[in-house]
């Protein structure tokens, strides 16, 4: 028998702390910067995004998103025998304990599964379905639990409102199981490391103090450039792997960052607005745990219903990008 990846379960949390445009103009206009509702809207999509509170760290955001992810699929918690976080702001300064070995001994698994993290920043949550796909069809593994959470907000300068504005937080969670039915298509992942300027935190540790800045950096219209490009084409290497066209996507799910970047990703695409996801007004770029994130929300509303296939792609620092093509 020919063993699949299935999407069984899918879930998502933002913490509770909602900040709006607004919100962010007034604190930012108290040290001197300007900014507005309407610039940030028509620069990116994004009319709100969710901080968590100091002491929360991205695996307990992962913890929430994969309660509910888990509910979904039917799955108690020690029946899972992978995990997967894609994150780049982990809880432990170097990586670790990796935040997927917290999740573990957060969520009760004490079944020895295997914990790791993926760094591919937003296109960590595409990288890890990748990679836990590929275990589940060699048979090693049955249940995977793969989570994308971020805390972004502890990494942004608040001085820069071309960067400050964008980014929140937030987790995204799936469940894939092994099957007998295709559910994970095809997958595609590619990097370019002489572009790793362009999106970045370009500071280092040494002596345990950091050397550089700590804080985001991005080169904006060298990212725009580059994502509407590459996605376009892995999401055409996905559905030329799978052996399908553009016509049998029911849905685009692409990493929420700026809704310019997606809508000409569609465009490209030649797939019309209305088979694209968009939540990215709602909590703006969350790195890895975007698409998740979009997903869950399509998923629990009805849009995306079983049998559909559902194109999830994304690009972030590295500079890193990919395509998962799913049927669910």
């Amino acid at each position: 028998m020919t063993l699949y990846s299935k999407i069984a379960g899918t879930g998502s949390y933002l913490p509770p702390k909602r900040v709006t445009n607004n919100d962010l103009a007034a604190q930012l206009a108290a040290k001197g910067i300007e900014t507005s509702d309407e610039w940030i809207v028509s620069r990116s999509g994004i009319s709100v995004r969710h901080y968590a509170e100091p002491a929360v760290q991205a695996s307990d955001l992962a913890v929430e998103a994969s309660k509910r992810a888990l509910e979904m699929a039917g799955l108690a918690p020690n029946e899972v025998d992978l995990i997967i976080v894609a994150t780049s702001t982990p809880d432990h300064f170097g990586g670790f304990p990796s935040t997927a070995c917290v999740v573990q001994r957060k969520l009760g698994i004490d079944n020895g599964c295997a914990a790791v993290d993926v760094q591919a920043v937003c296109s960590g949550f595409v990288y890890a379905v990748s990679v836990a796909d590929s275990f589940i069809k060699s048979g090693a593994h049955k249940n995977a639990l793969v989570i994308g959470a971020e805390v972004f907000s502890r990494i942004l300068n608040f001085e820069d409102r071309t960067t400050c504005v964008l980014f929140g937080d937030g987790a995204g969670a799936i469940v894939l199981k092994a099957s007998d039915e295709p559910g994970i298509l095809a997958t595609k992942l590619h990097a370019d490391g002489s572009h790793g300027d362009i999106l970045c935190v370009p500071g280092n540790v040494s002596g345990g103090a950091v050397e550089g800045s700590a804080f985001l950096y991005m080169d904006g219209q060298a990212v725009f450039k580059l994502a509407v490009s590459v996605l376009e084409k892995v999401a055409n290497e996905a559905l030329r792997a799978a052996d399908m066209t553009t016509s049998q996507i029911d849905w685009l799910i692409p990493h929420q960052a700026n809704i310019r970047i997606m809508q000409g990703t569609a465009k490209k695409l030649g797939l019309p607005v209305e088979k694209m996801v968009v939540t990215v007004d709602q909590h703006g770029n969350t790195s890895a745990a975007s698409i998740p994130l979009a997903l869950d929300a399509a998923v629990r509303d009805g849009r995306v219903k079983p049998g559909h296939n559902v194109m999830m792609e994304g690009v972030g620092g590295g500079f890193t990008w990919g395509a998962v093509l799913a049927r669910m």
